[in-house]
């Protein structure tokens, strides 16, 4: 029987990524809605990777199952990295995913381009027990691109901001691409891969040398 690895999101957009990231791996995918939680922590991390941590420990806790939480935003250089760890909250619980990237657009609007900086970042927290003790892990990555000028259209549920980095490399919107080449560059892409060893262990795999 596969290992199980609770990720830890109502999100079904981020559980399908997250089935094309792990499928290498002997893994039993568990949403929060497989285990019938439906409490959140309070996020009041000052980083990505301290939400995420704490997120992971607060569904292990409940679950008692290997937890993976993450925690990513985007991090814009003219507003001064905002909106960062308040991404999805930075106007409000009511803001929706169109007002949050419109946002983007509108405060934006007179930066010129060698301004125009900006990053998609995710932190990736795992919490699981080794031994009778609980090990947790952390890894991070970021996907680099600039604030376009206007929105990509239609916004995304759930991720909001796909529809404004735009990736001057491959002439296109982070949102643009399809899922499985999202999956295959984006920043959970390479905080998966640097998250390899511990997810190996997880599901009971070899470590390869």
């Amino acid at each position: 029987m596969d290992a199980r690895l609770l990720i830890a999101t109502t999100n079904a957009a981020k559980l399908s990524e997250y089935r094309l990231l792990l499928a290498e791996y002997r893994l039993e995918l568990l949403s929060l809605r497989d285990v019938a939680i439906d409490e959140e922590p309070a996020e009041t991390g000052r980083t990505f990777e301290e939400n995420a941590l704490l997120k992971a420990r607060f569904y292990f806790q409940r679950a008692h199952i290997p937890t993976l939480a993450d925690d990513g935003g985007l991090e814009v250089d003219a507003l001064g990295g905002a909106p960062g760890v308040n991404s999805h909250r930075w106007l409000g619980p009511e803001a929706g995913d169109q007002a949050l990237a419109a946002e983007i657009i509108r405060r934006m609007a007179d930066v010129p381009e060698g301004r125009r900086g900006a990053r998609i970042r995710c932190a990736l927290a795992l919490v699981y027990e080794r031994e009778g003790r609980t090990v947790e892990h952390v890894a991070e990555a970021a996907i680099e691109g600039v604030v376009a000028r206007q929105l990509y259209l239609p916004v995304r549920a759930g991720f909001p901001y796909r529809a404004v980095l735009y990736l001057p490399g491959r002439g296109c919107y982070l949102g643009q691409l399809g899922e499985e080449e999202e999956a295959r560059i984006g920043q959970r892409r390479t905080a998966v891969e640097r998250a390899a060893p511990w997810l190996r262990e997880i599901a009971g795999m070899p470590t390869r040398g």
